[in-house]
C-alpha cells in the first residue's frame, strides 16, 4: 500500500523544478560584451546554494572584466571556442577552449570571455551560490599592479 502524500516528510519528496530553454531569465547579473540567461536559483526554482545558467557571447566580442564574489564558477563549452583570460604573475593567460571542455573559475578571481571566432560561444555556468553575483571591473589587475608599473 503506498504512502499518502502527508505521511511522507517535506525534506525527501519535494517536487522536482523543469526549466524549458525558452524560459531562462536575462534578469539577472550582467557584463557588458555578453549575455546571462538564469535557470536555476534562488529566484527561478528556489535554489538554496546552487546558482546555474547559460552565457552567450556574440562572434568577435570580448566581455567586460569581472569576477563572481566567493563563488565557485564551473563553466562546461555547449558551442563555440571562447577564450577565458585572467592575470597571473601581472601577465594575462589565455586559455582557448572548444566545445565538451571545461573551465574552473576560483572565488573572487578576475577574467573575462573572449570570442575571437565567427560563430556564437555558448556555455553553461554552474555557482556555488544561488546568486549571479556578478562584479564588474576597470581591469584584470588592480591599479598599480600591471605588467608595465
Amino acid at each position: 500500500m503506498a504512502a499518502s502524500q502527508q505521511d511522507l516528510p517535506d525534506d525527501w519528496h519535494r517536487p522536482l523544478r523543469h526549466v524549458r530553454a525558452d524560459e531562462l531569465s536575462a534578469d539577472t547579473g550582467q557584463t557588458a560584451g555578453m549575455t546571462r540567461r538564469e535557470a536555476v536559483s534562488a529566484q527561478t526554482v528556489g535554489a538554496q546554494r546552487l546558482w546555474m545558467g547559460q552565457t552567450h557571447v556574440a562572434p568577435h566580442t570580448g566581455s567586460g572584466d569581472h569576477h563572481h564574489g566567493d563563488s565557485e564558477t564551473a563553466i562546461h563549452v555547449l558551442r563555440g571556442h571562447p577564450e577565458f583570460v585572467f592575470a597571473e604573475g601581472g601577465v594575462e593567460v589565455r586559455l582557448a577552449t572548444g566545445p565538451g571542455d571545461y573551465v574552473f573559475v576560483p572565488p573572487f578571481t578576475p577574467h573575462r570571455e573572449e570570442n575571437p571566432h565567427d560563430d556564437e560561444a555558448v556555455v553553461v555556468i554552474a555557482r556555488s551560490s544561488q546568486e549571479a553575483i556578478v562584479v564588474n571591473l576597470p581591469g584584470l589587475l588592480p591599479e598599480g599592479h600591471g605588467a608595465d608599473d
